[in-house]
């Protein structure tokens, strides 16, 4: 009976423990201890260094749609694995993991919406998919999701978090790059714009294609974006990189991005860019 109690005792402890852990988040950025209650009250913003923690899909759409109008498309567009691909796990089982961890098919979400009433088309990456990397589906849904909103001329968002093209396909993958360019040259073409929000992180095949192709390309606070790591990069060239480099503030400076928006006034920028290019 001692022994049961003392286990029961043991058990609560951790419990306890576990329930004070998720009471405090440690920010990405800064590294400082937060309190993960006053972290969502701030929009999932870190109150000490203005670091962007990632949203799910869900929690982009409730922040910057009107409720209600966000309507998706594509629900059935389904990857597989064309390659039968196999390392430690075959990528059939990756899928699955995925999608059963994320509650989405694929690592991007696809619709019709209105921000204040004024309709637009948008993408958005979900970096908990296979790290929001861009497979076959992915690229499809992009590119239909661009036709549809062209054919019914209406502006197109892409908000993304990716690390770049998605290996396990092979060719596959890295061949939406070039798709998903062909299909912006045709909204283009008809005078519709545009939109791009990098978040953290973009990265890879992304960065390199349809990231970058925006009219206008915003950026969360901190945000990092590029091609390949810093590390990477500095292994390569055999140089320190500048401090801040590939985060959303060097890339401001540099003439890579447009603007940087802050969460909380990403709805009235966007509303305010439609009210001009859609006068």
């Amino acid at each position: 009976m001692g022994w049961f109690k003392r286990q029961k005792s043991t058990e609560e402890q951790e419990r306890s423990s576990k329930a004070i852990e998720g009471m405090w988040l440690k920010c990405n950025l800064c590294r400082a201890i937060i309190y993960a209650k006053e972290v969502e009250r701030n929009l999932k913003v870190c109150p000490k260094c203005d670091y962007h923690f990632p949203l799910s899909v869900e929690e982009r759409i409730e922040l910057l749609v009107d409720h209600g109008s966000f309507e998706e498309w594509d629900v059935e567009l389904v990857p597989e694995d064309p390659l039968s691909f196999v390392d430690t796990v075959s990528y059939s089982d990756r899928l699955y993991t995925a999608q059963q961890k994320t509650g989405k098919k694929e690592a991007i979400v696809v619709g019709r919406c209105t921000i204040e009433a004024r309709a637009l088309g948008v993408g958005i990456f979900d970096f908990r998919f296979m790290g929001g990397s861009m497979g076959s589906v992915v690229g499809e849904k992009i590119c239909r999701a661009i036709d549809r909103s062209l054919e019914a001329r209406m502006p197109f968002l892409l908000i993304t978090t990716s690390g770049g093209a998605r290996m396990q396909e092979g060719a596959l993958s890295l061949m939406q790059m070039a798709k998903t360019a062909s299909a912006l040259a045709r909204f283009h073409e008809a005078g519709l714009p545009f939109f791009v929000l990098l978040t953290d992180p973009t990265f890879g095949g992304v960065t390199a294609s349809v990231a970058m192709l925006g009219d206008i390309i915003l950026a969360e606070p901190k945000a990092l974006i590029g091609f390949a790591g810093p590390r990477v990069i500095e292994q390569t060239i055999k140089q320190k990189l500048p401090e801040g480099f590939q985060r959303a503030e060097f890339l401001l400076d540099h003439g890579m991005i447009d603007r940087i928006v802050t969460r909380k006034n990403l709805k009235t920028e966007m509303h305010t860019l439609l009210q001009h290019v859609m006068a």
